[in-house]
Order: C-alpha cells, then structure tokens, then sequence
C-alpha cells in the first residue's frame, strides 16, 4: 500500500513539475482585471484598518509604477482590481504590492506566512471603448451585491471599500491614481460634474437590478482575456513573444531600473552632482538619503538596489539611515512617515 502511495505521488509530482504556468502577457497601456484570494481562501483583511491599509498601500504602488486604477473592490477574503500599466510592469508592481501588504499585516497581527495566495488571477481587458472595460469594472463593483452585503433598500454607494463611491466624488476628494473618464466614457457619459456623477449612480442602479447575464458572468469570471477576437488574437501573439520593436508605445516601456537612472540623474543635475560624489559622499550624507528615500517612493527597488546604485553600504546599514532620515523629517513635517520595509 504504502508502495503504491509512493507512486501516486511521484506520478503527481512529475505532472505539476512540468505543469506550464499562465504567461503573464505585459506591455504598454495593457489593462487587467487582477483578483487575489487569501491563503487557503482566508481573510486577509480583519477590519477597517486592514482595509486603509491595503488602499494606503495600492496608491504606493500606483506612485512606484505609474499606474491608473479604473476600479477596485475590497472584500472579506478576496480583493478586485481593473488596473492600466503604462509601463507594462505589472509583474513588479504586484509583487510589491502583495509583499509589503503581507508583511504590514503580519506585523499589525503579530503573525507569519503568507496572507495571499501565491498566484494571482490577471484578465486581460480590451480597452478600445468597445464596452469590455465597463463590464470589467461594473463587475468588479457589484460585487457587494453579488455577496449580498447589501440590503434591497441601500444604494450601491453604502459599501465603502470599493472605488464606486468615489466615481461619485468631486474630483479634487479622488486619489490621482484613480481614473475614471474611461469608464464614465463607455457608459455614455462624457463630462465628470455633479449631475453626471448622479447619472452614473443611476447607470449602476439599473445595472444592479438587471439579471446578469450568466455567459458575461462566466467570461469575466474564467476567461483569461475579455475582448474581441481581434484582441485575444493580439494577446496570444504576445503570449509567444512576437511583439515587434516598433509596436506602439514600446519606447515608453520603463522598467524600474530604467526608472531609478533617470530619477538619479535628474537628481545628480539639481544637486550639481557628478556620478563620483555618490561614491566619495558619506553613507548617512543626508542629500544621499533624501534620494534613497524618492526612490523608495517612486519605484519597486528594494532597500538592496538603492544602496548598491547610491552607495550606502549594506542593505542593513542602509535601512537604519534611511528610517532615521525618515524619523528626522517627520519630526519637521506634517506629511506621514514613509513605510520603507
């Protein structure tokens, strides 16, 4: 008996050994539905506070990545989002993402291990204006009435973990990595004022109250890509590497490290610095540090990458300069430390 357990598993291990991984397909302006479950279908989130936390969070990663948020949604154990990466890192700014949330929330929690689950589901959407976008996000904000969050008598706009009551919003009480013409735009509205606002909520309230189609359900739900043919064509033939080097956008393609040499080097010019004084000034030297510290905000590299680019020493040594940098700005400005785990 105990032989032929030894040979189920050796059979299983073989099999996911050689059991290919879903490509992630990136590229210039490519737009996602990402949706991650906690481990073992866990909470990952255990109260409002864990929930600032996540939005505090994402807008770093919008800030490191450039990214443009069309809809997000929070729930119990599970969160959406409907994401554009100008810069076609969406690799990167996940793996930041879901990094620094574990590690935040272990440290809240006085826990260890992984909170999220280990792969990610990251959709595909056309994002020509054909309507594939608004299913995306409309999906992605009924999903508290899909769970049955909400009363019949409760607007959509009672649930406040999700970026639907903020398309209500002023635009000046938005997060600038909030996007919301291009949803707004394929549901027919195209000005962002007050009575358009309330247009919207109108849209959304119909859709609530509309039976869902089960196919669009399913496709949003499964699929891998959620567009036109012409679309999933385009995808697949990204999938086997064929993207041209004169493809639209590809000279905005900016990878973190690309990223980091030009926010160094617009640096180096306003402190009149030369590439040498990196190496010659002292690891604490406060300017160094102030570059550390943007780098930290506005891109993915680890405390690891910055210290060997500025020359802070190691990585250890580097993480204490910078948190008493940090604690020494606090002390004089009103803006909130910044987590640099």
């Amino acid at each position: 008996m105990l032989h032929n357990y030894l040979l189920t598993f050796q059979q299983w291990r073989h099999k996911t050994a050689f059991m290919p991984r879903k490509v992630r397909v990136q590229y210039p302006d490519a737009i996602y539905h990402v949706m991650s479950r906690g481990d073992q279908r866990d909470d990952i989130f255990f109260g409002d506070v864990d929930r600032h936390d996540f939005i505090k969070t994402l807008a770093e990663a919008c800030q490191k990545t450039d990214w443009q948020v069309h809809a997000f949604c929070l729930m119990r154990n599970h969160y959406h989002l409907v994401v554009q990466t100008p810069n076609g890192n969406l690799v990167a700014g996940m793996q930041w993402l879901q990094s620094t949330y574990t590690i935040r929330f272990n440290n809240r929690h006085a826990m260890a291990g992984h909170v999220l689950s280990g792969r990610y589901k990251a959709q595909l959407i056309e994002g020509g204006g054909n309507g594939y976008l608004r299913t995306a996000c409309d999906y992605v904000h009924l999903n508290p009435v899909r769970a049955k969050l909400l009363a019949p008598e409760d607007r959509l706009l009672a649930y406040p973990w999700s970026s639907f009551p903020l398309y209500l919003a002023a635009q000046k009480h938005r997060p600038a990595w909030l996007r919301v013409d291009r949803l707004l735009g394929e549901h027919g509205i195209r000005q962002d004022t007050p009575l358009s606002r309330q247009e919207f909520e109108r849209h959304m309230e119909r859709r609530r109250l509309e039976e869902m189609d089960p196919e669009a359900l399913e496709r949003v739900r499964n699929g891998w890509c959620l567009g036109s043919e012409a679309f999933r064509k385009e995808c697949l033939e990204k999938m086997e590497d064929k993207l041209s080097d004169n493809h639209p956008g590809r000279e905005r393609l900016e990878t973190a490290a690309a990223k980091a040499e030009r926010l160094i080097a617009q640096e180096l010019v306003r402190l009149n610095w030369t590439r040498e004084d990196l190496t010659t000034k002292a690891k604490s030297d406060p300017l160094k540090l102030e570059l550390a510290a943007r780098l930290r905000r506005e891109t993915t590299l680890t405390i690891k990458q910055i210290a060997g680019r500025l020359n802070l020493g190691k990585p250890k040594g580097a993480k204490s300069n910078l948190h008493r940098w940090m604690n020494r700005q606090a002390e004089i400005s009103p803006h909130p430390k910044l987590n640099i785990q």
